[in-house]
């Protein structure tokens, strides 16, 4: 109970922004979720019907099999690729709402000194808490979401490979 009432107390101090950096977050995380998903359940089934589907060329070594098989890697890679830009851009996305967050919060810090002059400084506290508070979690979510994108990417890769190894072309 209280880690909730804490959580409620941060979304709070942070403004309207924090909540979409949440929600951005939290679309962000089943995406990859989703990836990682794909590479231990459904890659391994499409991987052997990639396979079972060369297996079946009678001719290995002609330009048409060639052709099939760069089509058959180019699927793969496609399959493998679904959603990464998509996270790429929520990555991306990230920041600029925290830079958001950054202006809403000085802006506030403004209103505040417009009403009350220089001298309350606790009235200016709290936009300033809300545009760090905002920044912080637009980075962090950023940060995460670039080193889990970069796992999906370095994985495509590396299946990519070991599928074009696997379809042997004489």
């Amino acid at each position: 109970m209280q880690l909730l009432e804490s959580l409620r107390t941060f979304m709070h101090a942070g403004g309207s922004v924090l909540w979409v950096i949440l929600l951005v977050s939290i679309f962000l995380w089943a995406l990859i979720f989703e990836r990682f998903l794909f590479f231990y359940q459904t890659y391994p089934k499409l991987r052997r019907s990639y396979l079972q589907q060369w297996r079946q060329q009678a001719d290995k070594n002609s330009k048409q099999a060639f052709a099939i098989r760069k089509c058959i890697i180019s699927e793969a890679k496609l399959e493998m690729q679904k959603s990464l830009l998509v996270i790429r851009m929520l990555v991306a996305l990230c920041p600029l709402l925290g830079l958001l967050g950054t202006v809403v919060g000085m802006i506030h810090v403004f209103d505040v000194l417009a009403v009350t002059g220089t001298g309350n400084a606790r009235a200016m506290a709290s936009g300033v808490s809300r545009a760090t508070i905002t920044t912080m979690a637009g980075m962090v979510v950023a940060i995460a979401g670039l080193y889990c994108s970069r796992i999906i990417d370095d994985r495509v890769n590396v299946e990519i490979h070991k599928l074009a190894d696997l379809l042997k072309f004489h």
